[in-house]
C-alpha cells in the first residue's frame, strides 16, 4: 500500500502514532523507561518549539496530540523517534529497528474532533482491558499532567559526557546521575475555546474519564493490571490485530471534511508532478506549498 503524501501545515494540530517493530513491548513502562521518555519528550519539545497537548504512551506505541507552529513537525518526530531507540532499546535489550514504520500524523480540523481525540488517548489502558481507571496506567501519560496544570521535571541523560575522556573509560551505568540534565516537561493549553479556564477543563476530563471507566468496566469483566503489565516481557509481541487505513483527517463537520479532501487531492497531484520531474533531474520544479521535497542520492562527486 503507497503511502499518503504529507501535507504538514504549521497552523494545524496533529494526530501523531508512532508503533514498535512487529508490536513488541519495546516502550513497557518501569521506572527507568518513564524516566527516559519523559526527558526525551521534554527535550525534543524544548529545543524544536512544538506544543504538546495531549500524550500517552502504550507498551507498544505512543500517540501525540501536537502542533509545530514552525512548520518543523518533521524535525520533531525525527529527533524524538531516533533518541526513544537509542535510549530505550539498550534499557530493555534490543538492538537494530526499533519502530514499525514512519509514524503517522493526521490533522484534526475542528474542536469536537479534537475533544475526540483527547477522550480516544485518554481512554488507552481501559479500553484495552489493561487497567481499571486510567489514571492506573503506569506508563508515561498527560493525564496527570492535564488535572493539576503543573509541568514535570525529568531526567536526559546525556550520552555524549558518558563517551568521553575519563567516562569512557569509567564504563559508569548508562542512566548515572552524573550524565543527567534537568528537562521541564510542560503542556500547551488545549486550544477549545469551552476549555480555556483550569476548572472547566478539569470538569471535562473528569466526565470523560468517568465514561471511559464506566465502558471499560462493562467491556471487561478482569484486567491485567498494573502488576501484570510490568511483567510483560519488552520482547514479546502483542496478540496481531486487524489492520485497518490511517484515516487522513479528523473532522465532525461534513463540509470541513470534505473540503479538506478536497484541498489534499490537488496538492498530492501538484505534489506528484513535481516530484516525477524533481527526481529525473529538474531541480526548477515548483512544489506545492507544505510539502516535502523526495530525498536524491547523487552519484559519487556529482552536485
Amino acid at each position: 500500500m503507497p503511502r499518503n503524501v504529507r501535507m504538514l501545515q504549521p497552523a494545524v494540530i496533529y494526530f501523531v502514532t508512532a508503533r514498535c517493530l512487529q508490536r513488541r513491548f519495546l516502550l513497557r513502562p518501569s521506572s527507568e523507561t518513564n524516566e527516559v521518555l519523559g526527558g526525551v519528550l521534554a527535550r525534543a519539545l524544548r529545543l524544536h518549539d512544538v506544543e504538546l497537548f495531549v500524550f500517552h504512551f502504550m507498551s507498544n506505541h505512543v500517540h501525540l496530540v501536537v502542533r509545530a507552529p514552525r512548520g518543523n513537525l518533521p524535525r520533531f518526530m525525527q529527533y524524538l523517534m531516533t533518541n526513544i531507540s537509542k535510549k530505550i532499546g539498550p534499557l530493555v535489550g534490543w538492538s537494530g529497528a526499533f519502530w514499525q514504520r514512519r509514524y503517522s500524523a493526521e490533522p484534526i480540523l475542528d474542536d469536537e474532533a479534537l475533544l475526540g481525540r483527547v477522550r480516544y488517548v485518554l481512554a488507552h489502558g481501559v479500553k484495552e482491558g489493561l487497567v481499571r481507571t486510567c489514571l492506573a496506567w503506569p506508563g508515561l501519560s498527560s493525564l496527570p499532567l492535564l488535572l493539576d496544570g503543573q509541568p514535570r521535571t525529568f531526567r536526559w541523560f546525556n550520552w555524549t559526557r558518558r563517551a568521553s575522556g575519563n567516562a569512557r573509560r569509567e564504563r559508569r551505568p548508562r542512566l548515572d546521575p552524573r550524565w543527567a540534565e534537568a528537562e521541564e516537561l510542560r503542556l500547551t493549553n488545549l486550544p477549545h475555546p469551552a476549555l480555556k479556564r483550569p476548572d472547566t477543563l478539569r470538569r471535562f476530563l473528569r466526565r470523560a474519564v468517568l465514561r471511559i471507566e464506566e465502558v471499560g468496566s462493562r467491556r471487561y469483566r478482569s484486567v491485567l493490571g498494573r502488576t501484570g503489565i510490568l511483567r510483560q516481557r519488552p520482547h514479546a509481541k502483542a496478540a496481531p490485530a486487524q489492520r485497518k487505513p490511517r484515516p487522513l483527517c479528523h473532522a465532525s463537520i461534513p463540509g470541513m471534511l470534505e473540503a479538506f479532501l478536497e484541498q489534499y487531492r490537488l496538492f498530492a497531484e501538484a505534489f506528484r508532478t513535481a516530484s516525477a520531474r524533481w527526481r529525473n533531474g529538474d531541480h526548477t520544479a515548483a512544489f506545492p506549498e507544505w510539502a516535502i521535497k523526495p530525498f536524491i542520492w547523487t552519484r559519487s562527486g556529482s552536485p
